[in-house]
């Protein structure tokens, strides 16, 4: 029987929705194997264990929409996908629901467990949703999570959960010269252990060409422009699904409610008429390579603050390298050209223009700073 994942695949490339890359073959082999081995049955009818996939590579080289099509077609029926972040937000939740609840409430959620270790009744209750485990952009830079890690999977692995996993670093390179490193190499070992490693190597960053050819300020805002820019959105997040995110910024939380990996999209009203300010925006630069900003206004001196807020929040990604995809009433010169902090606003004029240039995009960073995020807890693992 021919494989799905490797049949959708083929339909796009005619279809020219995606350009034939050799690169990815070795990447659409290794899905179509893990698909096949998880339509398999052990014996007498039990569920084998299945070796996982860590897809790895610089980004834009494809792996989120591999494991768009291979999420689509996997004859797995519990199976989720979620960006990696907003998994460990729910295991952090879980944990925490176990250590503050009584034993009825534990029992009311996590069924039946000895003792006080929350790692085997959170494993418990993520394998009884799900066999197959999707993750996103796999980094590790935050201590809690470097320490939790390798005892769940253990104990999902255990339990037969598969994983399929994409990340911008080798699994070698994860959390590299954290804190207690050594206590993080066991994960590594053992995804190593249960999955196969593929590289992709191409050499063409797919989402850079998508935004060299279009615009990523889309100015006079009639319905063409905010379908261009709907498209583009819709474009580089391929299937991925979105979700919100929560970033803790010194005890407070602020929502991002639209977000799609390393892809954010707001209002301008969300980002700038809220009282957020530097550490706020630093934070949202840290986690996301791409920004898409939506209805920003021709700003009149009465609103100053506003216009204050958004120089900080350009600013910040500027100095992070990030990429702006804006829809605007007007161009950049146009959005405040007097009132208090007008001519401080020339230098946002100057950024702005300078990030919408080939070279700027090109030279962007997508690595991502992994700032404290968590995700609603439905939209993680539902």
């Amino acid at each position: 029987m021919g494989s799905r994942t490797r049949a959708a695949y083929d339909k796009r490339i005619k279809d020219g929705r995606l350009t034939a890359d050799p690169a990815q073959k070795q990447a659409v082999d290794a899905l179509a194997r893990l698909e096949r081995d998880l339509g398999k049955r052990g014996l007498f009818g039990g569920v084998p264990e299945v070796r996982g996939l860590y897809l790895w590579g610089p980004p834009g080289r494809g792996k989120s929409i591999l494991m768009d099509l291979f999420f689509a077609c996997a004859p797995e029926k519990r199976k989720t996908r979620a960006h990696f972040h907003a998994f460990m937000a729910r295991v952090h939740d879980l944990i925490r629901q176990w250590r503050e609840g009584d034993r009825r409430a534990r029992q009311r959620v996590f069924g039946t467990h000895r003792g006080d270790d929350p790692i085997e009744p959170v494993a418990g209750l993520i394998a009884s949703e799900a066999r197959l485990l999707c993750f996103d952009e796999l980094q590790v830079t935050d201590i809690a999570d470097a320490m939790i890690l390798g005892r769940l999977f253990d104990a999902l692995f255990a339990r037969k959960v598969v994983v399929c996993i994409t990340s911008n670093r080798a699994p070698d390179q994860l959390y590299k010269d954290g804190i207690n490193r050594p206590l993080f190499v066991p994960f590594i070992d053992r995804i190593v252990e249960r999955c196969e490693v593929v590289e992709l190597k191409g050499g063409r960053d797919w989402r850079l060409d998508r935004l060299k050819v279009s615009r990523v300020w889309y100015d006079d805002v009639d319905m063409g422009r905010r379908m261009a820019f709907d498209h583009l959105w819709d474009d580089l997040k391929g299937e991925m699904p979105e979700c919100p995110a929560i970033l803790h910024i010194l005890g407070r939380d602020v929502t991002i409610q639209r977000t799609a990996g390393g892809l954010a999209r707001a209002t301008f009203a969300e980002l700038c008429d809220r009282p957020l300010g530097s550490r706020d925006y630093l934070a949202i630069a840290g986690r996301f390579h791409t920004l898409f900003i939506e209805d920003i206004p021709l700003l009149t001196p009465d609103r100053r603050h506003a216009a204050n807020r958004f120089v900080t929040l350009i600013d910040a990604l500027y100095e992070a390298r990030r990429r702006l995809v804006g829809l605007a009433a007007g161009p950049p010169e146009l959005l405040y050209p007097k009132g208090d902090g007008a001519f401080e606003f020339e230098r946002t004029v100057s950024r702005l223009n300078e990030m919408q240039g080939a070279e700027w995009l090109e030279a962007a960073s997508t690595e991502t700073l992994d700032a404290p995020v968590a995700a609603s807890p439905q939209s993680a693992l539902d």
